[in-house]
């Protein structure tokens, strides 16, 4: 079958009802048109766990250089150094070798008891109210104090830092979103930061990024641009809180729909790392990532030409059942997942990927402790318009 076969298969990456529950389109596409053409917005796409896995290790046929969302790469804007996720090697290599240092599994899993208090200055006062919102009391807080302290970033400004990179992410329903040339290096929060620790050095991720050398794409041994760290901190900062975010709202939403697995959580905690690594295939916070084609590829008969755009739905990859048997639309938090790709793959793989784990473990380890059981107010409940897919609010009741 080729991308021009499936004519009655369509995805819209702006449709909001697609988007509220993109799956049974997946399904299709997956089954009808594993190519596929959209002829409106001029893209490619990839839908099957074994294509979407093989082209995300090729990042020399899929160039991450002009961006890896749709409407940037249709901007055509020139990054700036810095904007490392929407970097080809050796810029790329560079880049992340210095920031894989700070971002270690080593690291992140010593900020464990750091992280459980964040959960409990959230949670506690909740205790005996009767409901608490999994997005507004606890998604959208404990991500941002944990990225807060690792950056240096001052509590009584944090709130104003998250609400700024949400509103990077959120577009208007149904439109692409706009990217302008100056919007990664938006110093709008973040340069009075940086200049204050050049003067004040201390023990967070900020100074670490002041003080690192390391070798660039031309050989030189150096330290950071300004503006390469300013880059750098507008980056980690707005990631570091969203996919937690919403990842902890899919984990309100989903066990509430599956009551017998949350108790089976509740009785064993040693179930909880592999119930999070299911809750991140079932539900990905990013349900496409784009590339740009540096050469024609071919593929169910079709041939891609070079500079075309092609996206992967790790959304639906993620639900492939040649991968994740016998169903993958279904949550069974007791599955053998092997490996998804909500985190990507390859030399993009997210660098956050073990404090978004932990986080996730912790906040449901939490949760559990204080309301072991919880019910969805679906009528208070919201999707948001965000670029990351999840609960704008996620409000429950608890006995």
């Amino acid at each position: 079958m080729t991308a021009t076969d499936a004519s009655e298969v369509y995805y819209d990456p702006y449709d909001t009802d697609l988007r509220s529950d993109p799956y049974p389109a997946f399904r299709r596409l997956r089954e009808e048109a594993p190519l596929y053409y959209n002829e409106t917005y001029d893209f490619y796409a990839l839908s099957r766990f074994a294509d979407v896995e093989k082209g995300l290790l090729d990042h020399a046929t899929f160039s991450s250089a002009r961006g890896g969302i749709l409407e940037l790469i249709k901007a055509n804007i020139e990054l700036p150094p810095g904007v490392f996720i929407f970097e080809d090697p050796p810029i790329h290599s560079a880049h992340r070798g210095l920031l894989s240092r700070v971002f270690s599994p080593k690291k992140m899993n010593a900020l464990e008891p750091r992280i459980r208090e964040f959960c409990a200055l959230a949670l506690d006062p909740l205790v005996g109210v009767g409901s608490f919102d999994f997005v507004g009391d606890l998604g959208s807080k404990m991500p941002m104090r944990v990225i807060g302290m690792l950056l240096g970033i001052p509590e009584q400004d944090q709130q104003a830092v998250r609400e700024h990179g949400d509103s990077k992410l959120r577009y208007e329903a149904g439109k692409p979103q706009e990217y302008r040339e100056d919007q990664f290096a938006d110093d709008t929060f973040f340069a009075d930061y940086i200049d204050w620790r050049a003067k004040h050095p201390s023990n967070d991720l900020m100074t670490e990024l002041l003080q690192a050398e390391f070798e660039d794409e031309t050989g030189t041994v150096r330290r950071l641009t300004r503006d390469e760290i300013l880059i750098f901190v507008n980056v980690l900062a707005t990631a570091g809180n969203e996919t937690t975010n919403r990842l902890i709202g899919w984990t309100g939403k989903v066990l509430a729909e599956f009551p017998d697995q949350r108790r089976q959580l509740h009785a064993d905690r040693s179930l909880l790392p592999n119930a999070i690594e299911e809750m991140l295939r079932y539900e990905s916070p990013a349900i496409q990532i784009c590339r740009t084609l540096t050469r024609d590829v071919e593929y169910y008969g079709h041939v891609v030409p070079e500079g075309s755009v092609m996206m992967f739905l790790t959304g639906s990859a993620n639900r492939d059942h040649r991968a994740f048997p016998p169903d993958g639309d279904t949550f069974d938090a007791h599955r053998e997942i092997g490996h998804h790709l909500t985190f990507g793959y390859g030399i993009h793989f997210c660098l956050g990927a073990a404090l978004a784990r932990l986080e996730g473990r912790i906040a449901l380890d939490e949760v559990l402790d204080r309301f072991p059981e919880w019910s969805v107010d679906w009528d208070a409940a919201k999707l948001d318009s965000s670029a990351v897919r999840g609960w704008e609010k996620l409000p429950v009741s608890v006995p």
